[in-house]
């Protein structure tokens, strides 16, 4: 153990320079490119950003597909995660290893699998004609819809496992104390459930959240340029228009949307909790 918190303090320091220079600065500098024109500090770049309809409709588009993602991912990890934990030891074991097993796969092999299933002459495309629910392929690429699969696909892991280890830290006696004293299942999750294992939505929500804000591969693959995003924008912006500027405003906005989904998922877990 440490002395004082001053030998703490210098064998952090080492370690805070490091991270400050190889991270922080050149982050820094990129999003300082979005509040200075001609040598001033300003916020045009972000009115001029706002100022154009597709900017917006692609803000709120990536806004959209990530708060569904979100919240989708919330509800079917509250039903994985119960059923997991309430397996036998090895049954759950390997219940979390399947769990596990897409997240060592990689993205871009996960994202083309969905061109298979999702294709004109795909699996999807194939059912529906077979049981003669359409007489031609359903355009399912390149729509928001197959951005929304293919992003829920990728994060839903996080979300089950943030919620496998707060449920594992509930007590076993409260839901079916619970139950005994004539609560549904709904008063169960919603007075009960939730409030115990908040810290594990506010992680996993973060975490789903988050990545589907700033994934890439999937809405360049599965929505191409029939349905841009914050981050194929941001891309555009760098690669195709060498557009630093814009593409500072943009990262700049990733960030802002990402601290605000934690705190408002902290607060409303904090409200539903009574704190």
């Amino acid at each position: 153990m440490f002395q004082n918190r001053a030998e703490a303090l210098a064998l952090a320091l080492p370690a805070a320079l490091f991270a400050a220079i190889v991270f922080m600065i050149p982050v820094v500098l990129l999003l300082s490119e979005g509040f200075r024109s001609s040598g001033q500090w300003t916020f045009s770049a972000y009115v001029d950003f706002f100022s154009q309809p597709l900017n917006r409709t692609i803000f709120l588009r990536t806004l959209r597909l990530g708060l569904m993602v979100t919240a989708v991912a919330a509800v079917i990890g509250y039903v994985t995660a119960y059923a997991i934990v309430s397996l036998p030891p090895g049954a759950k074991g390997r219940m979390i290893g399947l769990v596990i097993l897409p997240l060592m796969i990689s993205p871009v092999a996960r994202t083309y699998a969905w061109i298979v299933i999702l294709g004109r002459t795909g699996i999807v495309n194939q059912a529906l004609q077979l049981f003669g629910l359409t007489d031609e392929p359903i355009r399912f690429l390149f729509t928001e819809t197959a951005v929304f699969i293919g992003l829920l696909q990728l994060f839903l892991p996080l979300m089950i496992i943030s919620l496998i280890s707060a449920l594992e830290n509930l007590p076993r006696d409260v839901v079916p104390a619970a139950r005994v004293l004539g609560a549904s299942w709904l008063q169960v999750f919603w007075k009960i459930i939730l409030p115990l294992t908040r810290e594990g939505l506010i992680i996993g929500g973060t975490l789903v959240f988050t990545g589907s804000l700033t994934a890439y591969i999937t809405p360049a693959i599965l929505g191409g340029s029939k349905v841009l995003m914050l981050e194929t924008l941001l891309y555009q912006q760098v690669t195709v228009a060498n557009n630093f500027v814009a593409a500072s405003v943009i990262a700049f906005i990733l960030i802002v949307m990402s601290f605000a989904a934690n705190i408002l998922l902290r607060r409303i877990a904090s409200a539903r909790s009574g704190k």
